[in-house]
């Protein structure tokens, strides 16, 4: 075969593995190592005390428990209308239903009783190791949407110790603590700013403790999505920091996003349509980045 031949087969062939049209572009992915989701607002629509989540969501608990990759899920906080025994009990039966390990960020409606909720399922801010990437949970109700004293000792701590070690960093809250009325972000529709200083330490102090990592940074929040005339979800990419909302209530584009994490450590995003049958009616979440 000369070479002009092999260059033709070799041509074909890579034409075949990458085919591209108007529409897509086929390109081989990583497998998926594993995946989580997350939803955010879970009771719903404002102001309705259903018994456990919100039934868009819930209908879609077959979906979650069928995909053999989701590993664990993310409540990323206003998990209850209010903090109950007989509310947070029936949240505890769906949990069983979907028979998975399901973290909490919590809410300002979570904490409506924190003794409870503490007494119920412990500290408020964590961190734990899944498949060498690091997640931490953290908790910005305890301080007017600050993240301050222990909890900031304990951010650093964990930064520090674990960072260095792990491939990629997860972090969730409820409160978008990226949000501010005179920044680039100042046109996304929160769900409240109930219970925010009027100045907090998010990009003052929290990102700072970020800047040194190589790794890719993801942050999700959840206080989006309770009215269709807001936000329901949205994405902002800054060189290695990722910023993700997501949420539910409105009844018109209530969503949860499942994050698949690959074996090359790379990460895809999966935005699923609660309302109606097609789960991929709201498009791509990376397609709803900022102006």
């Amino acid at each position: 075969m000369s070479h002009l031949q092999r260059f033709i087969v070799l041509f074909l062939i890579y034409s075949l593995v990458s085919s591209c049209n108007k529409d897509k572009c086929e390109t081989a992915e990583s497998p998926i190592l594993y995946s989580f989701f997350i939803a955010g607002h879970t009771y719903g629509a404002p102001g309705v005390d259903n018994v456990g989540v919100h039934p868009p969501f819930k209908n879609k608990f077959n979906l979650i428990k069928s995909d053999e990759h989701i590993d664990f899920g993310v409540f990323t906080g206003d998990i209850v209308l209010t903090g109950t025994e007989q509310n947070w009990d029936e949240i505890d039966t769906d949990i069983d239903s979907i028979g998975l390990p399901i973290y909490f960020a919590a809410g300002n409606h979570d904490m409506t009783d924190r003794e409870l909720f503490e007494s119920r399922y412990g500290q408020t801010y964590y961190s734990f190791i899944h498949h060498s990437d690091l997640f931490i949970v953290l908790d910005p109700n305890i301080d007017s949407w600050n993240i301050s004293g222990d909890q900031l000792q304990f951010l650093e701590g964990v930064l520090n110790n674990e960072a260095q070690n792990v491939n990629n960093v997860y972090v969730f809250f409820h409160q978008l603590l990226w949000w501010e009325p005179d920044n680039m972000y100042q046109n996304v529709i929160l769900n409240s700013l109930a219970g925010r200083a009027d100045t907090i330490n998010f990009w003052s102090e929290v990102i700072p403790l970020f800047n040194h990592l190589s790794s890719q940074i993801f942050m999700f929040a959840g206080d989006i999505g309770a009215f269709n005339t807001g936000n329901e979800f949205m994405f902002h990419r800054n060189d290695n920091l990722i910023l993700i909302g997501s949420g539910m209530g409105g009844g018109a584009r209530d969503n949860i996003v499942i994050v698949d994490v690959h074996e090359d450590q790379s990460v895809s995003f999966r935005l699923i349509a609660l309302n109606g049958s097609d789960i991929n009616a709201l498009g791509k979440l990376e397609d709803y980045i900022l102006p």
